[in-house]
C-alpha cells in the first residue's frame, strides 16, 4: 500500500546502499577492517556524498550486507556521525557463491543470481522502518541491488534513486531484462558524466527530467593548497624535483597505470631540466605487478598502502606539481577533484566524466588526452613540466573550478532539490 506524501519538519532521511554485494567485497581488498571503517575512514566519494547531504539538511543511514554477521550490527561512523548498519547476507547468497567458487567461477548467470540473492530484504525493510527513511539511494543503477531496492521501495511507498560511479556492465540477459523495468520504475538517476547520460537515454529511454546531472562533491574548504616546500620537507621529497602524482586503487588495467609508466619512461628520456619524480600513492589488487614495474627506479616513489589519513594524502598532493589520471575507465573520479582542490593542474585521459570535470580542457584546469595514448600523455606531462607558469595558471583554474562546481554546499543543495523536489517527505 502506497503512503501519501506528508509535510514534515524533521530532517529527511536517506537510506544509502553502496555498490557490491557485501561490505567485505571491497574493503577487504584495501585492508580496511570494520573497526577501521568506523573509527578512521573519511573522505572519498562515499563520505563526501554523506557530508554534502548533511550540509543540505539530509540525514543519511548507511547500509551494507555482510556474510560475517548473523544479526544486524549497528554503530556510528565517528567522523560524520552517520548511523551504519551491517545486515546479514541471506544464506542463499552464501550458497550460490560457494557453488560458483567451486564449480563455475566464470559464470555470469551464477554471478547475477548471487547478486540478486545478496540483499537481505526482510532485514532491510525492517531497518528502513526503524530509521524512518524517506528515500533509498543506491550507489549504482547497473547492479542487481538497485533492481531489488526499486521493487522494495514501491512496496513500502518509498522513492528509489541511484547514482553512477562507474558501473556500466550488465553481465547477463536476466539482469538486462530486470534493469529495463527498474530504470523505468525508479524515481531518478544521479549522473555526473554527460557521456553516461547519453548512454542511458539511448539504452533505456530515460527522460531528462528523471536525470540529475550532479557531480560528485568535495570538501574544498578543507582541501586547500598548502605550502609545497613544507609538504615536501615533511614527506622527504626532494625540494628540487618536478613531481607528477597519481593516487587511488592500484588496478593496473582499469586505472591505466601501465600507460602512465610507459609515458613516464618517455618523459624521463626527454626531460633534462629538474629531476623528475613520479609519485604513486595507493595499493590494491595489482600490487605485485606494479612492484615489478617500479622496483629499483629512482624516478618513481610508490607509497604502497591505502592512505587512511586524509591529512597525509593532502600533503602528498600538495607536494606535487602536476596530477595525472591515465584511466581506461572511470565514473566521475573523486581523486582528480582532490588534486584540483589542492591547486594542481590535471592531465587526464578522455574517459567518462573527464570532459565534465575539466570543462573541456585548459579552461577547467587541465589537459585532456586520448585514452591509452602513451605518446599524447607523455607530451602533455612534459609540456607542464617544462612550463612552470602554465602549470601554475592551470592549477589556479582547477582550484577555482573545484570551488564553483564541486563544493559540499553546492552539490548538497542540488542533491536535496533532486531527491526532495517539493520539500515534502514520504515516510516509511
Amino acid at each position: 500500500m502506497l503512503l501519501s506524501p506528508r509535510i514534515s519538519h524533521r530532517p529527511p532521511t536517506v537510506a544509502f546502499l553502496t555498490g557490491g554485494d557485501r561490505f567485505e567485497d571491497w574493503f577487504d581488498k584495501v585492508g580496511i577492517s570494520l573497526a577501521t571503517f568506523r573509527d578512521e575512514l573519511t573522505g572519498g566519494w562515499l563520505f563526501n556524498y554523506i557530508e554534502a547531504m548533511q550540509t543540505a539538511g539530509i540525514r543519511t543511514v548507511l547500509l551494507f550486507g555482510s556474510a560475517r554477521v548473523r544479526v544486524p550490527i549497528r554503530f556510528v561512523h565517528r567522523a560524520t556521525q552517520t548511523p551504519v548498519c551491517l545486515l546479514p547476507s541471506p544464506w542463499v547468497n552464501r550458497k550460490i557463491r560457494t557453488v560458483q567458487r567451486r564449480f563455475v567461477p566464470r559464470s555470469s548467470v551464477t554471478s547475477t543470481l548471487a547478486s540478486y540473492a545478496a540483499t537481505p530484504i526482510w532485514h532491510l525493510a525492517r531497518e528502513l522502518r526503524r530509521e524512518g527513511c524517506d528515500a533509498i539511494l543506491c550507489q549504482e543503477y547497473e547492479h542487481p541491488r538497485f533492481d531489488v531496492c526499486v521493487a522494495l521501495g514501491r512496496s513500502l511507498g518509498l522513492p528509489v534513486f541511484a547514482t553512477y560511479q562507474g558501473g556500466r556492465e550488465t553481465p547477463s540477459r536476466l539482469e538486462r531484462a530486470f534493469r529495463q523495468l527498474s530504470i523505468r520504475r525508479c524515481d531518478g538517476l544521479i549522473v555526473a558524466a554527460g557521456s553516461e547520460i547519453e548512454r542511458i537515454q539511448e539504452t533505456y529511454g530515460v527522460e531528462s527530467g528523471r536525470i540529475g546531472h550532479i557531480p560528485n562533491p568535495m570538501d574544498v574548504e578543507r582541501w586547500r593548497p598548502i605550502d609545497r616546500s613544507r609538504a615536501r620537507a615533511e614527506l622527504g621529497i626532494p625540494q628540487g624535483s618536478r613531481v607528477v602524482v597519481w593516487h587511488g586503487h592500484a588496478q593496473i588495467r582499469r586505472k591505466g597505470l601501465d600507460i602512465l609508466l610507459d609515458a613516464w619512461d618517455l618523459v624521463c628520456a626527454r626531460y633534462t631540466r629538474r629531476e623528475p619524480l613520479l609519485l604513486l600513492v595507493g595499493s590494491g589488487r595489482n600490487t605485485a605487478e606494479l612492484r615489478r614495474r617500479t622496483s629499483g627506479d629512482p624516478k618513481i616513489l610508490w607509497i604502497d598502502r591505502y592512505v587512511l589519513d586524509r591529512d597525509e594524502l593532502w600533503r602528498y598532493l600538495s607536494a606535487a606539481d602536476i596530477y595525472c589520471l591515465p584511466s581506461r575507465s572511470e565514473g566521475f573520479a573523486v581523486a582528480p577533484i582532490e588534486a584540483m582542490s589542492c591547486g594542481l593542474p590535471v592531465v587526464a585521459a578522455d574517459v567518462s566524466g573527464v570532459q565534465d570535470l575539466l570543462a573541456g580542457g585548459e579552461e577547467g584546469g587541465g589537459i585532456i588526452v586520448p585514452p591509452e595514448d602513451r605518446l599524447a600523455l607523455a607530451a602533455a606531462l612534459q609540456r607542464l613540466m617544462d612550463d612552470d607558469e602554465l602549470a601554475r595558471e592551470l592549477g589556479r583554474r582547477a582550484r577555482r573550478r573545484a570551488e564553483q562546481e564541486f563544493s559540499l554546499d553546492i552539490v548538497g543543495g542540488r542533491l536535496r532539490r533532486f531527491l526532495f523536489p517539493d520539500g515534502s517527505v514520504t515516510g516509511a
